[in-house]
C-alpha cells in the first residue's frame, strides 16, 4: 500500500521530534529541507502557505493524533519528493473539510509532487496508512530514520 510513501520520502527532510509554534514554521522548515535537498523551486514554501489559507490541510484522524498533509502546485516542484515532521506538542492547522475549525497536529507530511494524477494518487496513499492508529503512533514516536522506515515498510506490507 505505502511503496510509493516509502520511495518518495525524502531522508534529510524527516524532522523528529521538532518544536514549532505554527504551522507555518512546520511548513517554512520542512519545505526549506526540500529546498536544500534540490527537489522544489524558491517559490515552494510561499507557495504551500498561500494554498494552505485557502485550502487547509488539517486531518482529524478521530484519534490521540491528527495529521497535515500541505502541498501546492506542481510548477513548484523540480523532482517529486516528500518531508515528514513528528511534532513534540501540537500546532494548529485548519481543518481540510470544515476550514473554519482547526486541528491540533503532531505528524506532517510536506508533499513535492510535479504530476497532478500523482498529487491525488500519494493523498489516497498517505490516507492509507494514516487509518492504522498504531502506524501513526510507531511514526510520531519514532526516535530514528530506522524507526521510521520500518514503520512504512510494514504500512507496504499491509
Amino acid at each position: 500500500m505505502a511503496n510509493k510513501l516509502k520511495d518518495f520520502i525524502v531522508t534529510e527532510a524527516i524532522t523528529l521530534g521538532m518544536t514549532a509554534s505554527s504551522a507555518e514554521e512546520v511548513i517554512r522548515y520542512l519545505g526549506g529541507k526540500l529546498a536544500d535537498a534540490g527537489y522544489v523551486r524558491e517559490s515552494f514554501v510561499e507557495a504551500v502557505l498561500e494554498r494552505e489559507k485557502t485550502i487547509p490541510t488539517g486531518l482529524p484522524l478521530g484519534g490521540e493524533y491528527n495529521v497535515a498533509i500541505p502541498h501546492t502546485d506542481i510548477e513548484h516542484v523540480y523532482k517529486p519528493g516528500i518531508g515528514m515532521a513528528t511534532l513534540t506538542e501540537s500546532v494548529v492547522f485548519h481543518n481540510m473539510v470544515s476550514p473554519e475549525e482547526t486541528v491540533d497536529v503532531r505528524l506532517v507530511f510536506i508533499l513535492a509532487l510535479d504530476q497532478p494524477k500523482s498529487q491525488i494518487e500519494m493523498l489516497q496513499e498517505i490516507a492509507g496508512v494514516l487509518q492504522n492508529p498504531q502506524m501513526v503512533t510507531e511514526l510520531i514516536n519514532a526516535t530514528d530514520l530506522r524507526q521510521v522506515r520500518e514503520a512504512l515498510q510494514k504500512a507496504s506490507a499491509a
